[in-house]
């Protein structure tokens, strides 16, 4: 449905991969654009669950991707005013959108759980075995991946 259809979808593969580029919000700009025949984004919106990053925010301003709405903020790498604030920075050419805070509890929660998981079991027996590799819904993701989608705009 023009609106509301799904571009691209990601989450976070770089220790499955092995690439350090393999972000969610990476991987579902590359679907989007492969979807579209375009690398231009313009009128989509980028819903993830955690805040992204300075690499993750390059490749949103380098899509024209307008709006970005994300759950929990990221203090250590989030480029969206936890550590760094890209979006208003005014020598950048294009203006993006931040709405922060979607859902937080629940994100942050995801998040939290995700990573208590992590260091008890291992990075890559975690991703291997725990069905991180499945399919991504913003509502109903219970394992704490950072999922990244693109939805056309309204």
């Amino acid at each position: 449905m023009l609106g509301h259809e799904v571009l691209g979808r990601g989450h976070n593969r770089r220790e499955a991969s092995g690439d350090p580029t393999a972000h969610a919000e990476v991987l579902a700009i590359r679907e989007a654009a492969r979807r579209v025949g375009g690398w231009r984004l313009e009128g989509t919106r980028l819903y993830v669950t955690c805040e992204p990053c300075l690499m993750c925010m390059g490749a949103i301003y380098l899509s024209r991707i307008p709006v970005v709405v994300y759950g929990s903020a990221d203090p250590k790498a989030g480029a969206c005013g936890s550590t760094y604030d890209v979006p208003r920075d005014g020598r950048l050419p294009h203006h993006v959108e931040v709405v922060a805070g979607v859902r937080e509890a629940e994100c942050r929660e995801l998040l939290e759980g995700f990573f208590r998981n992590v260091r008890g079991q291992g990075v890559v027996q975690q991703v291997r075995g725990s069905g991180l590799e499945s399919s991504l819904a913003w509502k109903n993701n219970n394992d704490g991946r950072r999922d990244g989608r693109v939805v056309e705009g309204d």
